[in-house]
């Protein structure tokens, strides 16, 4: 009997420390989307007040946040060479290296946004446009995010379907402020120019929904083994709620 424990000790050493390092990269790709989400954050209410600050605040962080995906990256690597995972602890390191890389994008929509805040105010561009939308969609965006985020830290795959379900609202309020834009612009020719500045943001903030529901799906891809990707949402729900 002692010499069957003493057998079985490195077998449990190895399984604790392999434990111990998909929690590691779990921990770092939330801490990924917590710099994320506070870049989404700040450029969202940088849009809303023109606070130039903030707009280079966002901008400063996007070298950390490329370096903390492929630091992610690295580790997982690592893993699937040393480590050789299967099934479920496969799925996990394959969906953090695919989640890392859709916030690193969140991260460059963001950047986006805040150069084109901070060109709108430097070039002093004047404008009567309602942008609602684009206010209302960041927000939905955001919460978006920090729901997916969560999802993924809980492994829950009924929150990650009703997000994906969700991110058709933001789509909707990208379509409805283009339709009014293109009605501004056929009215006022001389507002093309901040009309397509606007677009492009708007535009930014629906990309960024739909990295949040990527990683929302990628939830259901390491909860129950579905790739849930391009199915439709009776579907989705189905294989979230098996």
């Amino acid at each position: 009997m002692h010499l069957n424990s003493g057998e079985n000790m490195p077998d449990k050493h190895i399984s604790t420390q392999f434990d111990n390092e998909l929690d590691k990269i779990n921990s770092h790709l939330l801490a990924m989307g917590g710099l994320v989400e506070s870049q989404v954050a700040k450029t969202m209410k940088a849009f809303v007040t023109m606070d130039m600050e903030l707009a280079d605040e966002v901008l400063l962080l996007e070298k950390e946040v490329n370096q903390l995906e492929l630091n992610i990256d690295a580790e997982c690597a690592e893993i699937l060479a040393m480590r050789q995972p299967a099934a479920r602890d496969l799925r996990l390191v394959l969906a953090v290296t695919k989640a890392a890389s859709n916030l690193e994008r969140v991260g460059d929509e963001a950047d986006h946004i805040a150069a084109r805040i901070k060109k709108i105010f430097e070039a002093n561009l004047k404008y009567q446009i309602n942008v609602a939308e684009i206010r209302i969609a960041g927000q939905m965006a955001l919460g978006l995010l920090r729901r997916s985020l969560d999802a993924f830290a809980r492994g829950d795959s009924k929150a990650a379907a009703v997000i994906v379900a969700d991110d058709i609202e933001i789509d909707n309020e990208f379509r409805g402020f283009v339709r009014k834009l293109t009605s501004y612009m056929s009215e006022d020719p001389s507002i093309i120019s901040i009309a397509l500045e606007f677009l492009f943001i708007a535009k930014a903030v629906e990309r960024i929904g739909d990295h949040a529901k990527n990683i929302a799906e990628f939830v259901i891809y390491v909860d129950k083994g579905a790739d849930v990707r391009h199915i439709p949402q009776d579907k989705l729900i189905e294989e979230a709620n098996k």
